[in-house]
């Protein structure tokens, strides 16, 4: 599978044809490759949505969000074993920035459309649980060592060190968290919540084989999926940058859209569906870029840092300053329209000049997007220091780790 995911990336990313394997036949296989990614990122969603009861929330959503993005690992392994240094930073900030920009915005709009068909009121905003105070602080660390690797211009083995340590740190929170209360049990889905009401074994059973049977769909599926998809969109003429950097995370992201606008048409799921996107950002931000630089490595055949140009700085600087802008607007435990509106707006306009030949119009508008983030930012952040705006998720955070970090994990066989 990962030779066939070679030549088929190295000769897209050439804008030659796939090898060996007609256009026409790759895309004729997007009818079974389709449906099968959508089945598997339900199957996936609905095993964590029943495993909140069991494990924590953040738990069952970390795992999901490695489950999803296993098509975006590929894609950004083959990138960086052919050594193609100019495109690895083009995938990884084009996948985070579409999380942020496109995603968190299209979840609420979700939430906001059935909110309003059901009760015929618009939605504010989408308030999260006490719990996903853990997912934003997480959030924090990868982003401000990300400043660390941006200064020196360069990803190494070290910094994967890093970067796994820290999404370790985050695992081991997560699992402390309780489970959900069970008397929410009631307002599951009616899959996840036949599951829940079921007896012991067969609840286990089915939240497992569900874990794995997505998982096992989606890593066979993703090969065929991509290739299908990923003809299309070099067949329409799409450069090279802006298709490593927007077409391809868009594909191998889809698994993730599909749970989180899932979750989000029911509303009061909208927080889970946040939190799905924000867990993903997590991964990505940590392990994602960690097998970066060790893949490089191994290709290279010896410990080997990939620099950045200055335009791959440039385009790091702008993913940091929309997730740290990100981070600031969550920092709430609140997601309101006109952050939405906002966030989908400025990701909207370097998307657009993103498709352009790198000019000196091209790195203006990036240096004004970037620096607008950063404004952005430290605006939220005054009106937090003078009391306009609340610290709320660092606050539940320091009173959920005084309260069960020194206690013993519950058990997934509860």
């Amino acid at each position: 599978m990962r030779k066939k995911i070679n030549l088929l990336l190295l000769g897209l990313v050439r804008f030659q044809s796939p090898p060996a394997i007609p256009a026409a036949g790759s895309s004729l296989s997007a009818l079974w490759t389709f449906p099968s990614v959508l089945a598997a990122s339900l199957m996936i969603a609905w095993a964590a949505e029943a495993a909140q009861f069991l494990i924590s929330q953040g738990l069952a959503l970390a795992i999901l969000a490695w489950l999803q993005t296993l098509p975006e690992f590929a894609v950004e392994f083959v990138i960086a074993w052919e050594k193609r240094v100019d495109l690895m930073t083009a995938n990884l900030t084009g996948s985070l920035r579409l999380l942020v920009g496109l995603g968190w915005p299209l979840i609420y709009a979700t939430a906001a459309f059935f909110n309003r068909r059901k009760t015929k009121q618009p939605l504010r905003e989408i308030v999260l649980e006490r719990e996903h105070a853990v997912e934003v602080v997480s959030l924090t660390a990868p982003i401000l060592y990300f400043f660390i690797i941006l200064i020196k211009g360069s990803l190494s083995i070290f910094d994967s060190v890093i970067l796994i340590a820290i999404y370790f740190v985050y695992l081991y929170i997560l699992q402390r968290i309780p489970p959900q209360s069970e008397e929410k049990i009631e307002e599951l889905e009616y899959v996840p919540r036949k599951i829940m009401t079921s007896s012991r074994r067969t609840r286990n059973t089915a939240i497992l084989g569900l874990f794995l049977g997505g998982g096992l769909i989606m890593y066979l599926v993703a090969e065929p999926f991509l290739h299908s998809m990923l003809v299309l969109a070099v067949s329409a003429g799409i450069s090279q940058f802006v298709f490593v950097q927007w077409v391809a995370p868009f594909l191998s992201e889809f698994p993730e859209k599909v749970s989180a606008l899932y979750w989000a048409r029911t509303v009061r799921n909208a927080p889970l569906a946040l939190m799905n996107m924000v867990s993903s950002n997590i991964n990505q931000w940590t392990l994602l870029a960690a097998m970066l630089p060790i893949v490089y490595s191994i290709r290279m055949g010896t410990p080997t840092p990939i620099p950045f140009s200055a335009h791959h700085k440039l385009e790091i600087a702008l993913t940091i300053s929309q997730s740290l802008l990100g981070l600031v607007l969550l920092i709430n435990m609140r997601f309101s329209w006109y952050e939405a509106c906002l966030l989908f707006t400025l990701w909207f306009v370097q998307f657009v000049f993103s498709a352009v030949t790198p000019s000196e119009s091209f790195f203006s508008v990036h240096l004004v997007v970037t620096i607008l983030y950063f404004v952005w930012s430290a605006v939220e952040l005054g009106r937090m220091t003078f009391g306009d705006r609340e610290f709320t998720a660092f606050k539940v955070f320091r009173d959920l780790a005084k309260t069960h970090l020194t206690k013993p994990a519950k058990s997934f066989t509860k």
